[in-house]
């Protein structure tokens, strides 16, 4: 097989919630590939997005960064179009911005519920929008939103998370039947458990029940997802298309 396949030369991404954890290995690995990379995350978080811009740079990569709350959806198409104007265009948008609230379901609150469905679904679907309505325009892209090991196996006292997380993986499929006739293939990435900020807060037992449950025996690391969205933005993957595609340790299958 040709390596070429998986390259992104002369391509330009745009990654959500990558000033840190999964998203900033994404943005890295798709800068890696060959792509001009579009960083974005909360403008909150300014230090960290400038930090992986120039961990692109440092590379030898182009990178730009932008600040932005992915739920504040009349600032998405502004921040899209800065985005192109700076990289040249836009082929891939790596929909990761994502959010948790861990509680039980008889406990989770209204504001829990609209928190992590604002971000992880609402906010997901409309960035989506925007790339797609550029891509439909310049011969199509790639879009590749992260789902999750938790949207095929459910896991107690994440009940908002895993409403999102399953509605994204639908909403892949919806979105992939319909906007591939504009070159547009839209697919999911689903991360098992990862070491990221995500976990700060989850208990000794929990991370014993992980270990234990997964057949990987551990927690995976943000890089170990890297490779399916570089595979998923790649000419190798033009034929994959609606697809769910899950980096989980064997969580699913065990």
């Amino acid at each position: 097989m040709q390596t070429d396949l998986f390259r992104l030369d002369g391509k330009c991404a745009l990654v959500t919630g990558a000033a840190q954890g999964i998203g900033r290995a994404i943005a890295l690995g798709l800068a890696a590939a060959g792509a001009r990379v579009a960083v974005t995350d909360m403008p909150s978080k300014r230090s960290k997005i400038d930090a992986v811009c120039d961990e692109i740079r440092a590379a030898g990569g182009e990178a730009y960064g932008y600040g932005f709350d992915v739920t504040r959806t009349a600032e998405i198409a502004g921040v899209f179009e800065r985005a192109v104007g700076d990289m040249g265009g836009l082929d891939v948008l790596a929909n990761n911005a994502g959010i948790a609230a861990r509680r039980p379901a008889m406990e989770a609150t209204e504001d829990d519920w609209d928190r992590v469905l604002d971000v992880n679904l609402r906010g997901l679907f409309f960035c989506a929008q925007a790339a797609a309505r550029y891509m439909r325009d310049h011969g199509g892209g790639r879009i590749i939103n992260t789902g999750s090991q938790i949207a095929e196996s459910a896991r107690v006292g994440n009940a908002p998370y895993t409403a999102s997380k399953g509605g994204v993986v639908s909403l892949t499929r919806a979105l992939a039947v319909e906007w591939i006739q504009y070159g547009i293939n839209v697919n999911a990435v689903g991360p098992g458990p990862v070491n990221t900020d995500l976990i700060a807060d989850t208990p000794p037992e929990i991370e014993a029940q992980v270990a234990h449950r997964s057949p990987i025996g551990r927690r995976l690391d943000p890089e170990d997802i890297v490779g399916a969205f570089v595979y998923l933005a790649s000419p190798a993957a033009s034929g994959v298309v609606g697809h769910h595609l899950l980096v989980d340790g064997g969580w699913v299958a065990g």
